[in-house]
């Protein structure tokens, strides 16, 4: 029988890993006295991918520690953000997260029966609830509201009155739930802040707030439910891990906004207290890692290869996920996985047995893989003197070749260690008998003489990280355009360049998480 834990122990083993505690004094006092009460929260609206086995581990973490622990599966609160959960389909998403959270935490063996699973709607609708609702409206200023959620609500020009209610919904959980802290990411924050203001003035106590670190996604950026190539689906197959894993950003000796050592340092870690870098013979062997640090300090001193790294993830990472896609194999789940998040309807001719849906036949700007790169370097091609080759890393374990014309309006040394934007899912073209891997997106002026800037990404942007249209954020790229579709080309025609030097489709901006993609002085331009 396990021995009993100190309040020191408890304490470590429920801070480990995280950012930050707002109340840490009091968790102490609690922890000499009793065991703690906590509730974690998610919003039912996207599919839960890989970066939720963080706070899974976390809950393992309170778990081991002797915590109570609540999971709120937040129906209301996934409608009321811009609707993100579509009022029919809220039972249905509900469900899904519940199974599918309950197989992640069956994988990583937490055992069930010491967990509290309760639905937001199940007291959030309550005459003692919205009396508080309306109490608290009366309180929180519409600028306290907005601050409040801006990190978590999903921000439109003209935003809906939901979002607005949506944070101190989430405050007034903790009253309701009777719980003495509040675990949550660190995007949190701010809701966490207004909690602690204004629930003392409805009569209520100021809770604890413990909050993790945002985990990098693949691409460099925060793990995202509707960005597709940021994060890995618990359902993803094996075949599909491989791929997004090949494509993650994971620059060699660059340990920052690294999404591969991330799940390393917050997941396996957690979870195992080990981890083992599987490669060949003749590169030494594989290598059993006990600390983190040490597997972050090989890294950046690039003792370990981002492809060793990268293998050995993927291994670790299909024995969480075998479980979970085994459970998900049963009939009724896979209907269940189908109707919470349908796929895209079909058209006229699916109706008469053609098998084509729509999003194969549409022409929408989600099935373009736009990403960040870095020119590595550039250099003449062997055999036409307007051409020139850049070796761009977009994010992969190799960097991809570009042929173009760019040197003739830019120079190699402006060129040198420049972000850009590359479409890279067209099919390899061979140029003068090299082959061109990827296009480099640029703004363009006709005239004498020609004007042509390379389009700029926003300022701290990565290698790798997707870029995309505002609004079509959620569709997937295709894996390669088919010439004879003329995708790209259909929807060239409406890029254009703003009179604010913003890169635009059909007066939407190209963006990626940390802003619009711009270029210097081109307004009015073309894009290509």
């Amino acid at each position: 029988m396990e021995e009993p834990k100190s309040p020191e122990e408890k304490l470590h083993l429920i801070t480990r890993n995280l950012q930050e505690v707002l109340g840490e004094d009091k968790l102490k006092a609690i922890l000499q006295e009793r065991e703690l009460k906590v509730y974690w929260g998610t919003a039912t609206t996207g599919k839960p991918h890989v970066a939720y086995f963080v706070p899974m581990s976390k809950i393992a973490d309170f778990l081991k520690a002797g915590c109570e622990v609540t999971i709120l599966f937040a129906d209301l609160h996934a409608y009321l953000d811009n609707m993100k959960a579509p009022w029919e389909l809220l039972e249905l998403r509900t469900q899904y997260y519940e199974e599918v959270i309950k197989a992640m935490l069956e994988s990583i063996g937490v055992p069930l029966d010491k967990l509290k699973f309760v639905k937001g709607t199940d007291y959030q609708l309550s005459r003692e609830y919205t009396l508080d609702v309306y109490r608290l409206s009366s309180m929180v200023t519409e600028h306290d509201a907005k601050k409040a959620g801006a990190e978590v609500v999903k921000q439109v020009e003209h935003p809906l009155l939901s979002g607005l209610l949506y944070p101190g919904l989430q405050a007034l959980d903790e009253e309701y739930l009777k719980v003495d802290a509040q675990f949550g990411g660190v995007d949190q924050r701010k809701i966490f802040t207004l909690a602690e203001k204004y629930l003392p003035s409805l009569g209520y106590a100021k809770r604890i707030h413990m909050m993790n670190p945002m985990v990098p996604g693949l691409t460099g950026a925060k793990m995202s439910s509707s960005e597709e190539e940021s994060k890995i689906d618990l359902l993803d197959k094996k075949e599909d891990v491989k791929k997004k894993l090949k494509k993650a950003f994971c620059e060699p000796g660059n340990v920052q906004n690294n999404g591969v050592l991330s799940f390393v340092k917050h997941v396996l870690f957690p979870l195992h207290a080990e981890f083992v870098i599987k490669r060949d013979a003749k590169w030494g062997g594989d290598k059993v890692y006990t600390a983190y640090e040490k597997v972050e300090q090989d890294f950046a001193e690039e003792l370990i290869h981002p492809g060793d790294l990268k293998a050995s993830v993927e291994v670790a990472l299909d024995k969480l996920l075998d479980p979970i896609r085994k459970k998900f194999e049963r009939p009724d789940l896979r209907k269940l996985t189908n109707t919470a998040y349908p796929g895209p309807s079909k058209n006229k001719g699916a109706a008469k047995g053609n098998p084509k849906n729509t999003e194969e036949d549409d022409i929408v700007p989600s099935r373009l893989d736009i990403r960040v790169g870095k020119v590595i370097s550039v250099e003449k091609h062997p055999d036409a003197d307007s051409l020139y080759l850049e070796k761009i890393d977009v994010g992969e374990a190799e960097p991809r070749t570009v042929v173009s014309g760019l040197v003739a309006y830019v120079s190699q040394e402006q060129l040198q260690d420049r972000l850009v934007v590359l479409l890279c899912n067209l099919k390899p073209q061979k140029m003068r008998g090299v082959e061109s891997q990827a296009m480099l997106l640029c703004a363009s002026v006709e005239g004498e003489p020609r004007r042509v800037e390379p389009l700029d990404p926003p300022e701290g942007s990565s290698p790798g990280e997707r870029v995309f249209i505002e609004g079509y954020e959620a569709g997937k790229p295709d894996d390669e355009l088919k010439p004879k579709k003329k995708v790209f080309e259909k929807l060239q025609v409406d890029m254009k360049i703003s009179g604010e030097c913003v890169a635009q489709w059909n007066e939407k901006y190209l963006m990626t998480k940390l802003g619009q993609v711009t270029c210097k002085t081109l307004k009015g331009g073309n894009i290509s």
